[in-house]
């Protein structure tokens, strides 16, 4: 099975960026068949006070990418909703969510351009719902009355979208993995490349049906 060149681009400061690509690594597994670019993070600004932290600069780093066609694959990671969403500030991070926003209609319209494939998804929650609740699902209050702002993670189930002009007629999401994982993403992404994932990878949430 052979690999094409890749791009990663990610913020430096953000240690889990290359750390998850890379299988829990933080270097290259092949140097000539992949490149790194570093986008340095503000010193010393907390995320809450500088919502859109790089997310534009990276956006804007991976559309030259993707816009060269130098590369078979590009893996961006905007952290926004992530990192904004720990400080627990709603309003900052709403901010942030709108900055990711943009930066992701930034790639998606590089992808159009070069008849491309995107997919779109995330390793966990944390913006999407930021009060503490009770189990009935109840907002709960302080002793003032106001609800308490939760800023961890959340256990909510993660979306995944997969699209682009360059996708096989045909392709469409399984509907027999109903406990399907971030794990099945990468045999995904190999089939969208047209390899087929290793037997020891999880199942691929992709079939092509014939018309």
């Amino acid at each position: 099975m052979a690999f094409a060149p890749t791009l990663a681009v990610r913020q430096s400061s953000l240690v889990m960026s290359p750390f998850s690509w890379n299988g829990n690594r933080s270097g290259y597994f092949n140097p000539s068949l992949e490149k790194y670019e570093e986008i340095p993070s503000d010193i010393g600004i907390p995320f809450n006070v500088q919502p859109k932290m790089k997310a534009l600069e990276i956006a804007q780093k991976a559309r030259d990418a993707i816009l060269s066609r130098k590369f078979d694959q590009v893996r961006v990671n905007i952290a926004n909703e992530d990192m904004v969403g720990h400080t627990g500030d709603i309003e900052a991070t709403i901010v942030g969510c709108k900055a990711a926003d943009e930066a992701v209609k930034i790639i998606l319209d590089a992808i159009e351009q070069v008849g491309g494939i995107f997919a779109l998804t995330a390793d966990h929650g944390n913006a999407e719902d930021m009060a503490k609740r009770d189990k009935s699902g109840k907002p709960l209050r302080d002793k003032d009355g106001k609800v308490q702002t939760l800023n961890s993670h959340t256990l909510n189930p993660v979306p995944i979208a997969i699209g682009g002009p360059g996708l096989a007629p045909g392709v469409r999401f399984r509907t027999d993995l109903p406990n399907a994982g971030l794990a099945n993403v990468a045999a995904t992404v190999m089939n969208l490349h047209g390899f087929q994932a290793p037997d020891h990878y999880e199942p691929t949430l992709i079939e092509v049906v014939d018309k």
